[in-house]
């Protein structure tokens, strides 16, 4: 087992135009026998992070340490190979001349281990991805889940401490890669190891992790669990990167013990926590996901009415886009059988213990 702790990482690429900081400050504690996934859109420094990890870059500042020993510094790095960690790729990188175990065993001759041994390990390892009695087909011959599994098996043989997955689900089809999900779950589970996992699904790291770290620019935007990230997000750049949300205007009519009264949707009152430093008069942004709106028939009194614009069937949801007189669009899910026509006036509630609130500049 394997706790990592950075402190302080930077990575800067240099470029034609200007120095790009791919990664800046980056404090992050990952604790054994987690699924902790690296979260973010392209280019936000996830992959530099991951590789940072591995060993094959050297940060400029700060120290990456496993189980209080420190692997890298911008003095230098503990070689990949020396780190007991693998590292599983995107585009699986197995060799097509080489049988499924031609592939998983060449880790274990690097390594001099003994035919037989290595024989039992070999069939361990298949047995864990669910590739028993698939040894001697070639890569040719199997499917990309299959493949994805050598890659997963080749890394798991060499009794990693942390396995190390780059996007390794993106070239498989939707059904697949959910499956896949599941299996990369249940195999952490079974094995207790450390994975760190890259990826810009947002479903995909709500699916499969214990704590999920949102980085953006180059910086950790959040750490915590699926529950917390999407729930409770730290700040707008997450709210906005978490799945569907409504960011609505509003305005702080007061605050006194820590919460805040405030105003938005035409004259719509919410009680939420108050961001720290916010007072009476202070223009504000609420998060609202489409699951805490709720759309009924009109009633004498309904405060916020709506036109519905847009209704738009997705099996197990309905999603609808409901327009305000101001002409703000709210995006709202319900279930299938909550059934409203587009042009239909509706009453509009937002449930308030599930909105966020951030200060607007």
């Amino acid at each position: 087992m394997a706790g990592i702790v950075l402190r302080n990482v930077s990575k800067t690429y240099p470029s034609r135009d200007t120095d790009m900081a791919a990664v800046s400050g980056l404090d992050l504690d990952i604790h054994d026998n987690q699924f902790v996934t690296l979260l973010g859109p392209s280019g936000c420094g996830k992959t530099t992070t991951l590789r940072l990890i591995a060993g094959y870059l050297t940060p400029d500042t700060g120290t990456i340490s496993v189980n209080g020993k420190v692997v890298s510094s911008s003095d230098g790095v503990i070689p990949p190979e020396d780190r007991c960690m693998g590292m599983v790729f995107q585009n699986y990188a197995v060799w097509p001349h080489k049988t499924v175990y031609e592939n998983v065993v060449f880790g274990l001759k690097l390594r001099k281990v003994p035919a037989d041994e290595a024989r039992k390990r070999v069939d361990h390892a298949l047995d864990l991805v669910n590739l028993t009695g698939l040894k001697k087909r070639y890569p040719s011959e199997l499917s990309g889940g299959q493949q994805q599994r050598v890659a997963l098996a080749r890394s798991l043989i060499v009794e990693p401490s942390i396995l190390l997955l780059d996007e390794p689900l993106s070239n498989l089809d939707a059904k697949l890669r959910e499956r896949m999900r599941t299996e990369l779950k249940q195999l952490q589970r079974r094995t207790g190891i450390t994975f760190i996992y890259v990826t810009h699904d947002q479903a995909e790291a709500l699916a499969l992790s214990d704590q999920i770290a949102v980085i953006h620019g180059g910086r950790l935007q959040q750490y915590g669990t699926p529950r917390e990230v999407y729930g409770r997000p730290a700040n707008r750049v997450v709210a906005d990167f978490m799945g569907l949300v409504n960011l609505v205007h509003g305005r702080v009519l007061g605050v006194v013990g820590g919460r805040a009264t405030v105003s938005l949707l035409n004259d719509t009152r919410l009680d939420l926590p108050a961001p720290q430093g916010s007072a009476a008069g202070d223009p504000i942004e609420i998060a609202i996901r489409p699951e805490n709106i709720n759309l009924q028939k009109p009633v004498p009194g309904s405060s916020v009415l709506a036109m519905v614009s847009e209704r738009i069937f997705l099996g197990n949801l309905t999603e609808y886009c409901a327009t305000l007189a101001s002409g703000e669009v709210l995006r709202v899910q319900t279930h299938p059988q909550e059934i409203f026509n587009v042009g239909d006036q509706v009453a509009v509630n937002v449930d308030a213990s599930q909105c966020t609130i951030f200060q607007r500049t």
